[in-house]
């Protein structure tokens, strides 16, 4: 604004010069110390109208965030995408697995563990996940918001509604002890089961969430996990290895046969997931933008390549490809390309499930097999070891030289993979150490497993009174 008005003033010094307004004209030479006196006196008087101007570097920081409707409402489909995952999506796919007496049983813990969590979320879940935790800020937040205190309508988290976002990752935080749920499937206690993911998603969960997306140490240290690889998958696949060993085989594994009692319905639970997963996945960018199409294509590919991986494996070694195989190897895909989906290219994307794929295959038949625990749906073998590989593998596959979007200014592909080993070390050892504790509580004071009569009765019955199928 000053210097449009000096602009002004000096044109208008200039152009009056040369108007006769007595005999003579003022000479040129003459005129330019008049527009001299003119701009600065044009200036001073502009200095003491107007507030001084704020540096760039202020305006922006004092601009208020804004509401953006479209980020708003691709965030809200994105939420209820991940609550279809689980509820029906997770149910239908574990809830096939089982026999066909514990089908409702599963059902259950899957939904009402949903239920639970999504209640204490809004109490204090979000605040310690989401707030700063003063001394301890590295490792858990604080309270300022338990109970959402001083969350209206009116405020913005980014470009979204902050209760949106609260909804956002209450999903997160509601799915992820569900996963847990298919390792000790037709033997656990349903007090037992609701008493530990209360605990757990409280000591556990909520701790690793912050530190990867709360502002924790690992955020610090630089860990890519764009949607949750360290803090959904290997945070419930380790879980659900210690409470397989800890509450033990189901009576007769190894010796009578326990196939899954409808295929069918498990392929309609891993489609809904792999529908539902776009918004695990792409919803996590909290916006309508590039990135999120970079994810989406990610999310498509690296699943189809995990499925084609998956059921080329079992074809060759087992000499037929299964549905059961298909539906595995997409979880697997699924799973890996969660931490990585915004950081590699469609090609690193195929490779990344492809690998996943084959590995998670092994640790489902070969090393569950050397290490005799009995993981009821292979949560560990396809969600730890698949979750795993896709923190590790975002290290990598990030590099521009393989189709990824590079690395962070001063990082190397060497310190980045080191960076995810180190989130993964944290994970595992957090998660491992804590989670035994809690299940040796609970353990003590209610008790893990149900009576030897139950467990052949089967849970629906024993447990909830109802069954899926009346013959």
């Amino acid at each position: 604004m000053k210097k449009i008005l000096s602009m002004i003033a000096l044109v208008s010094a200039l152009g009056f010069s040369g108007l006769s307004f007595a005999e003579e004209a003022i000479p040129t030479e003459e005129a330019l110390p008049v527009a001299a006196e003119v701009i600065e006196a044009v200036e001073e008087a502009v200095d003491a109208a107007l507030p001084a101007e704020a540096a760039p570097e202020e305006a922006v920081a004092e601009e208020e965030p804004t509401l953006n409707s479209g980020d708003t409402a691709w965030v809200i489909v994105a939420a209820v995408l991940v609550i279809i995952m689980a509820i029906p999506g997770l149910a239908l796919f574990y809830g096939g697995l089982v026999r066909a007496k514990n089908m409702l049983s599963v059902l259950m813990q899957v939904f009402v563990t949903f239920s639970l969590i999504s209640v204490l979320w809004v109490i204090y879940g979000y605040s310690l996940a989401f707030t700063d935790g003063g001394g301890l800020n590295g490792y858990i937040g604080g309270l300022s918001k338990a109970f959402l205190a001083g969350i209206t309508p009116d405020t913005i988290s980014g470009t979204i509604p902050e209760f949106v976002f609260v909804t956002f990752q209450l999903t997160f935080a509601s799915i992820t002890p569900a996963l847990i749920v298919g390792a000790f499937a037709e033997r656990i206690k349903f007090s037992a089961l609701l008493a530990f993911v209360a605990l757990w998603v409280t000591f556990v969960y909520i701790p690793v969430a912050h530190m990867v997306w709360g502002g924790g140490i690992l955020a610090e240290l630089g860990a890519k996990d764009f949607a949750g690889g360290t803090v959904v998958h290997i945070n419930a696949g380790i879980a659900a290895l210690v409470g397989a060993i800890v509450i033990g085989k189901r009576i007769g594994y190894g010796k009578e046969a326990m196939p899954p009692h409808s295929m069918v319905l498990t392929m309609v639970g891993a489609s809904l997931l792999w529908a539902g997963w776009f918004g695990f996945n792409v919803g996590s960018e909290l916006a309508a933008d590039g990135t999120a199409g970079l994810v989406m294509v990610n999310t498509q590919v690296a699943t189809a390549a995990a499925v084609l991986g998956w059921i080329f494996i079992e074809w060759l070694t087992k000499g037929k490809p299964s549905m059961l195989g298909g539906a595995s190897g997409a979880i697997a895909g699924l799973v890996a390309i969660t931490p990585a989906c915004a950081f590699l290219g469609p090609m690193g994307a195929i490779i990344l499930g492809f690998v996943a794929s084959i590995v998670s295959f092994w640790a489902v038949t070969s090393l569950k097999s050397k290490l005799g625990y009995d993981d009821s749906l292979d949560v560990f073998g396809i969600h730890g070891v698949a979750g795993i590989i896709g923190a590790i593998g975002t290290g990598i596959l990030m590099a521009p030289s393989l189709g990824g979007v590079g690395f962070d200014e001063g990082v190397t592909m060497g310190s980045q993979v080191y960076t995810q080993i180190v989130a993964v070390g944290v994970t595992i050892l957090w998660c491992g150490i804590i989670s035994y504790i809690l299940f040796k509580i609970v353990d003590l004071l209610i008790g893990l497993r149900v009576s030897e009569e139950a467990e052949r009765e089967g849970l629906d019955t024993t447990a909830h009174g109802e069954r899926a199928y009346h013959y």
